[in-house]
């Protein structure tokens, strides 16, 4: 019986070993080096993928932490207006009428004549007699201006006011021509204007009828106020401070006004006499016997009679804003072309508005 031999450890059959591991590399596909560039497309293609992944958050919280008003906006561009500038003709057509009531056409030649060719080179002049005279004087208004979409001209209404010599009517006892003042209206027609253009009168003016006048609104002042109580007391007494002109007590008119208001009075014109009419009320409290609570508030229409110096009597109407204060009425505005204030039975004491010179608030 044979024995065998036993080996030392990590030797044994080591030409056992050898032949397996050359099996195996015989059993395997042998792998040929390839020496051309390697591709990194796909590669890339990953990285972009995940990189924007990434910025999409980052991207979201930049906008998130960024301040509202950071952000530049470009203005909108301005819509070009449609809209084109008329020039104003009411002065053209007053300054025309008066010129051509002055002209004649037996001095063509004359300052007045060539002034009024010059505005309108199709427009006639009159005709004077030798007697009749040219208007000792000639004060001309616009009154109402129409103008015509499209370009199509414009129409201008103005009232002339002229000193016309008459004749003397039978057994008037006076064979000399009277001089009366007289009213005429004229519509004036021309073109032009466009774009702030110059303007041309077309022809002569047409002697037309007055305009009509709107109908009148019912008045807010409809509480009429006693003539002894304690408002028509005050408003005579401002009145006739306000009206008697820097010779007499024109100067006091402070004291009846309410704090912080001023009042010019005017100096043109002195009356020797004031008379006041008539005074109404838009409210009850202003028509009462008592004064109220300070901070009442009223509007008044009170209608005088002024008395100049030469006897001449002039009736006027006044507007006037009054307030309540110390247990008396006190002018706060007198209404001369401004917004009239709001009527109130019982307004806040705030102080009203100041008065500028002339009344204008």
């Amino acid at each position: 019986m044979t024995r065998r031999r036993t080996l030392p450890p990590g030797r044994e059959r080591p030409a056992r070993q050898g032949a397996v591991s050359q099996q195996l590399r015989a059993s395997r596909p042998e792998t040929v080096p390839v020496g051309g560039p390697v591709s990194y497309g796909p590669r890339l293609a990953r990285m972009g993928v995940w990189t924007a992944l990434a910025a999409g958050p980052l991207a979201l919280a930049v906008a998130l932490a960024a301040p509202a008003g950071s952000a530049a906006q470009a203005a909108p561009a301005p819509a070009p207006s449609s809209s084109r500038v008329q020039a104003d003709p009411s002065g053209t057509a007053a300054h025309f009428v008066e010129l051509w009531l002055r002209a004649d056409a037996a001095a063509p030649d004359g300052p007045v004549a060539a002034e009024v060719r010059r505005m309108a080179p199709q427009a006639e002049l009159p005709s004077r007699s030798r007697d009749a005279g040219s208007p000792a004087a000639v004060r001309v208004t616009p009154l109402r201006t129409v103008v015509m979409p499209g370009g199509g001209g414009w129409t201008v209404t103005v009232a002339a006011v002229t000193d016309e010599r008459r004749a003397p009517s039978p057994g008037g006892g006076s064979d000399q021509a009277v001089v009366q003042p007289a009213a005429r209206y004229f519509a004036v027609n021309g073109t032009g204007g466009q774009d702030g253009g110059p303007l041309v009168v077309t022809g002569s003016p047409a002697e037309v009828a007055a305009p009509e006048a709107a109908q009148s609104s019912p008045s807010v002042f409809g509480r009429a106020v006693p003539s002894t109580g304690p408002l028509a007391v005050s408003l005579t007494e401002f009145l006739r401070t306000y009206l008697a002109g820097p010779g007499g007590q024109g100067a006091g008119v402070e004291r009846y006004l309410s704090p912080g208001v001023r009042l010019s009075a005017p100096t043109a014109a002195v009356y020797t006499r004031v008379e006041v009419k008539d005074v109404a009320a838009d409210t009850e409290a202003a028509a009462g016997t008592a004064v109220p609570g300070d901070g009442s508030r009223a509007r008044v229409r009170v209608r005088v009679e002024g008395s100049d110096a030469a006897g001449t009597r002039w009736p006027l109407e006044y507007r006037l804003a009054v307030t309540a204060r110390a247990g008396r009425w006190e002018v706060s505005a007198l209404d001369t072309g401004s917004p009239a204030p709001a009527s109130a039975g019982a307004a806040s004491p705030t102080a009203p508005s100041t008065a500028t010179s002339g009344g204008t608030r």
